[in-house]
């Protein structure tokens, strides 16, 4: 009880670690959502809209991504990024930008194959009506993605939860170095290691109340999609 007092102090005295901390995670993830759905959005509603040789197969390639372990993820971005690798004049290795490229490969998957899975049907419904009005294919999918927007907000907002939640990789990538990439999950288990329970509980209730917030976004935006295709 002592530890989970200290821990609500930390949290109502807005306590400027915990604070960076959470609002680094915060930018990381947020970064990585946005180019998540500017990269797997559309390739999620090509594969939805048009057919092609080999659709199936990447269609098998891009579920299974979904799958892709975090610290698989970390060792390709880290020989990326690497002074010996292709990119390392870059500088990016152990920097908050290469913890943002990490996650935004581990998200697009996912949103890639969730919005297919809500512009598929709709396909179905506005196949023969665009074939007649000879649509061009830019257009067709700006349409199906708006009408799929509430499929759309869902994969958004469950990549969201992925990326938050992320360890693996932005551990290997980031280095957990004090102040400049060190986010909540590995502040969480570095702090736990060392015994500071107060600042590692005080993170932990934060990131389940985003976790529960994210989930509860992702229910209600899924009850009035719902609500909103009946009635209309």
């Amino acid at each position: 009880m002592e530890t989970l007092n200290a821990a609500w102090g930390l949290m109502t005295g807005f306590d400027p670690a915990l604070s960076a901390i959470v609002g680094l995670s915060l930018r990381v993830s947020l970064s990585a959502v946005f180019f998540g759905l500017l990269i797997g959005s559309p390739l999620g509603a090509a594969l939805a809209i048009w057919d092609f040789r080999g659709k199936q197969v990447l269609v098998v390639i891009s579920n299974a991504m979904m799958a892709l372990p975090p610290v698989v993820v970390g060792l390709g971005v880290y020989v990326l990024l690497s002074r010996a690798g292709p990119l390392g004049e870059l500088g990016l290795l152990f920097t908050p930008t290469a913890m943002i490229i990490a996650q935004t490969i581990l998200i697009t998957p996912i949103i890639m194959a969730l919005t297919r899975e809500a512009v598929l049907p709709l396909r179905r419904d506005y196949q023969e009506l665009m074939l007649s009005l000879d649509v061009k294919p830019l257009l067709k999918l700006r349409t199906l993605l708006w009408d799929a927007r509430f499929g759309v907000t869902t994969a958004v907002l469950a990549g969201f939860g992925r990326a938050i939640a992320e360890v693996g990789a932005v551990l290997i990538v980031g280095g957990n170095i004090n102040g400049l990439t060190r986010v909540m999950t590995t502040t969480i288990a570095l702090e736990t290691s060392k015994g500071n329970l107060e600042l590692a509980l005080a993170l932990g209730i934060v990131l389940i109340a985003i976790a529960i917030a994210v989930n509860a976004v992702i229910y209600y935006v899924g009850q009035f999609g719902r609500r909103y295709q009946e009635a209309s």
